[in-house]
C-alpha cells in the first residue's frame, strides 16, 4: 500500500475513486459536535466522510460540509440505509430522507447497513435503481459475511463496490478479505482502533515505538497496508489531524506479522450472523 497522502484513492470496480482514509462519525452527537468534527476534518484535507441514518447526525454532517467550503466534487460522502427501512420502496424513501438531511444532490456511496434476512435483496434492488438513476456514484454493503455476499451476488445485477466491516488486528477477517479481493469488492474498516481498546495493547505499543508514532497511527496504517479503506472516528481536532499523519512511513513486514498475530477473531460489535436490531 503506497498511499502517500490523504488525497490518495483506491479505484472501485466501476471506476469511481474513493479516498483510502476518511472520518467516521458513529456516536458523534448531532449539532455542534459533529459539525466541528466534519469541518475540522475537511480543513485538515480529509475528503471522505462516513455517516449513516441510524447515527442521527446527517444534518450536522451536511452543515459541517457546508461550513468547510470545499467544492462538492472534491468530497466523498457515504451514508447507509438502516435495518427498519430495508425493502425496496422504503429504501428509496430512506435514501431521499438522508440526502435531504445532508443537504446534498447525490451521495458518493450508499450502503446496506446490516444483512437483514429476507430483506437485503430487495434493498439491493433499490440501491441498483438509485445507482442507475445517478443519485449515487457507488453502492455497497456493510457487515456482510462471505455467505451474505454470495447470496446477494446470485441475483444482483450490479456487484457491490464496497463492503464495510469491523476490522482491526484482533479481527483480521482473512477469509472475507480474500473473497472481497477476488470479487473486486473494496473492503472498508469500521472500528479500526477497536473503539480505543487496542490503543493500549503492548504489541501495538511496541510497534509504535519503532516508528515514533502513536498506537492509533500504527493501527490506521496497518489497515491501509492491508489495502482496506479506513475511517477512524474522533471529535478532537488534534486527534483528527494526527490520525491522518500516516502517509510518511510504512510498517515493516516483520511488524505487520506481529500485528496480524494479535488476531483472535474477536468482535467489539455484533456478529452479522447474529444481531437483533
Amino acid at each position: 500500500m503506497k498511499a502517500k497522502s490523504l488525497q490518495d484513492t483506491t479505484t472501485l470496480h466501476n471506476g469511481v475513486k474513493m479516498p483510502w482514509l476518511g472520518l467516521g462519525v458513529f456516536k458523534v452527537k448531532e449539532g455542534q459536535e459533529v459539525i466541528d468534527a466534519v469541518k475540522w476534518a475537511i480543513e485538515a484535507n480529509y475528503r471522505s466522510i462516513d455517516t449513516a441514518a441510524i447515527y442521527q447526525n446527517e444534518e450536522g454532517v451536511g452543515e459541517g460540509i457546508k461550513q468547510a467550503g470545499v467544492s462538492r466534487e472534491e468530497l466523498f460522502i457515504t451514508s447507509k440505509v438502516w435495518n427498519a427501512n430495508q425493502g425496496y420502496e422504503s429504501t428509496l424513501k430512506a435514501f431521499d430522507e438522508s440526502l435531504n438531511k445532508l443537504g446534498l444532490d447525490y451521495l458518493d456511496l450508499y450502503l446496506i447497513h446490516w444483512p437483514v434476512a429476507g430483506k437485503y435483496k430487495d434493498t439491493w434492488k433499490a440501491l441498483e435503481k438509485l445507482y442507475k438513476d445517478k443519485k449515487v456514484r457507488a453502492i455497497g454493503v456493510s457487515n456482510f459475511h462471505v455467505h451474505h455476499l454470495e447470496d446477494l451476488l446470485s441475483e444482483a445485477e450490479i456487484k457491490p463496490m464496497v463492503n464495510q466491516v469491523e476490522f482491526h488486528p484482533k479481527l483480521t477477517q482473512e477469509e472475507l478479505r480474500t473473497y472481497c479481493k477476488e470479487q473486486n469488492i473494496q473492503m472498508e474498516a469500521w472500528s479500526p482502533l477497536m473503539q480505543g481498546k487496542l490503543l493500549i495493547d503492548p504489541v501495538v505499543e511496541e510497534v509504535a515505538s519503532n516508528y515514533g508514532k502513536s498506537t492509533a497511527q500504527i493501527l490506521i496504517r496497518w489497515g491501509l497496508e492491508h489495502e482496506v479503506v479506513t475511517i477512524p472516528k474522533s471529535i478532537k481536532k488534534e486527534r483528527i489531524i494526527q490520525n491522518a499523519e500516516v502517509f510518511d512511513f510504512e510498517i515493516s513486514k516483520e511488524d505487520m506479522e506481529k500485528l496480524d498475530g494479535l488476531n483472535e477473531n474477536k468482535r467489539i460489535g455484533p456478529d452479522p450472523d447474529n444481531f437483533d436490531f
